[in-house]
């Protein structure tokens, strides 16, 4: 196949802004920082949602939504919340051709607006939990701005949640933590998670705790996948979201907030990119198979849209590509940099020896099939190819994580992955020292992996990583 792309071992960076273009994935805005996300990008965020959604929804969660402007006021009145965002906030002063008498500030997240409609729907224990997300757009001012990775405008979710006790909001902010983001990165997206606890010094704006899930790059940087925060009762008393208890007492709220965004689509090109394009995972990919239509003719069409019908009634997503005055090549091409797990090429010749050919995007192998096998040798393949991408990611990330025992040690092998040392060997100003050459502490478990609950526990590991 020709070279379209810049190799990745070449230019990582390169590389990845050249398959965003060349898959049609996603194009810049007119605004810098701000990206269009075209119709194939779009459709894969589409599986992406839907699928998460769907496990959101499991755990109780309804979907809602709220403004797009807020009160500059309300982010005031949580210190630390207004301190963290003040450098990324867009800020409205005029609108309807007058100065504003209160700036409203465009949602960089919306745990200030939400809180305020807690306080006004919650009275009783009886209200609680209250458990929202919503899908939205935000908005944070972006200096470094990556397609996908980093842009001043971006789409996600964010739950919110209030409880009436400390341990049911902590239990709920660990469910969704394991059983949706941790769930979904593995088993749909097929990218192998770090799951652990943030340091005080990357912990969310006013959050008491953060966790985060930490994915590893085809470059051996670090990406942060999807974050749960538990924020105490910061946010309860800033916005008086208080519940009159069992008792009769009146008592403030606890809540969460946990996110993840479009963010995930780069760490899928990133994770499971090759040098021919993109790689989708099978449960993931909007198109699982495309059966194209080499050479039109004796029987081809025909044949092909009985294989198109038979793959449908199998419950496999295909698209029949009879485009057969657009170069064979060209279309292969496409189908190879969109990431398109399995193409099934039908022609005049493999059709008279009763064949299709089967090419699988993921281990890059082509044969002929027979027409009656070629049903369950997809099915077969796709399970399989599913379960290969995460293993080959998992391979590369234990090849690059090496265990270190002091902090120059773990700066040093950060350089070219992820470094796992005793945290009583960095502490707050090792951490510091680390930031200050690129690298940051990405979490905190402990030994055998398992989330910690206190930064203070003895024993536990970091992990230290250049990261994007």
């Amino acid at each position: 196949m020709a070279r379209v792309l810049t190799p990745r071992a070449e230019d990582f960076p390169r590389w990845y802004q050249d398959l965003i273009a060349k898959a049609q994935l996603a194009d810049n805005g007119p605004v810098r920082g701000t990206m269009v996300i075209r119709p194939v990008g779009y459709a894969i965020w589409e599986r992406m949602q839907a699928d998460m959604d769907a496990r959101i929804k499991e755990q109780g969660v309804q979907n809602a939504y709220f403004p797009l402007f807020i009160p500059e006021n309300y982010l005031r009145r949580e210190a630390d919340h207004v301190e963290g965002f003040s450098p990324e906030l867009a800020v409205v002063t005029h609108a309807g051709g007058k100065e504003l008498a209160e700036p409203l500030v465009v949602r960089p997240t919306s745990e200030t607006v939400i809180g305020e409609f807690m306080a006004k729907w919650v009275d009783s224990y009886r209200d609680l939990p209250l458990l929202l997300n919503q899908w939205a757009n935000v908005v944070r001012w972006e200096l470094r701005p990556r397609t996908f990775l980093r842009t001043t405008e971006f789409l996600w979710q964010e739950g919110h949640t209030a409880h009436a006790t400390e341990a049911d909001a902590r239990e709920h902010a660990r469910d969704i933590h394991r059983n949706v983001y941790q769930a979904f990165m593995e088993e749909f997206l097929a990218i192998p998670v770090i799951p652990g606890r943030k340091t005080r010094g990357e912990r969310f704006a006013g959050a008491t705790n953060t966790m985060t899930v930490e994915a590893m790059m085809g470059d051996g940087k670090a990406l942060q996948m999807g974050t749960s925060h538990e924020l105490g009762q910061n946010f309860a008393k800033a916005f008086d979201i208080t519940y009159s208890s069992a008792e009769r007492t009146v008592e403030h709220a606890w809540t969460t907030s946990w996110g993840t965004s479009t963010r995930m689509v780069g760490g899928l090109i990133m994770v499971h990119g090759d040098d021919n394009g993109l790689r989708l995972p099978p449960r993931l990919a909007p198109i699982q198979v495309q059966i194209m239509v080499v050479k039109a003719g004796e029987g081809v069409a025909e044949a092909a849209a009985q294989l198109t019908a038979d793959l449908k009634t199998a419950g496999v997503r295909v698209k029949l590509d009879d485009r057969a005055d657009v170069p064979f090549g060209r279309r292969a091409v496409d189908a190879e940099l969109q990431g398109i797990p399995i193409r099934i090429e039908v022609g005049p010749r493999d059709l008279a020896n009763g064949n299709a050919v089967v090419a699988r995007r993921i281990d890059g192998t082509k044969s002929p099939v027979a027409l009656a096998e070629v049903v369950n040798e997809v099915v077969a393949a796709l399970k399989a190819d599913q379960q290969r991408l995460f293993d080959d990611a998992l391979a590369f990330r234990v090849e690059r994580t090496v265990e270190v025992k002091t902090l120059a040690e773990a700066i040093e092998a950060a350089q070219t992955g992820f470094a796992r040392v005793p945290w009583s060997a960095v502490g707050e100003a090792g951490e510091k020292e680390a930031n200050g050459k690129a690298v940051t502490v990405r979490c905190l478990t402990r030994e055998d992996g398992s989330m910690p609950e206190s930064d203070e526990e003895p024993g536990l590991i970091a992990y230290l990583a250049r990261s994007y």
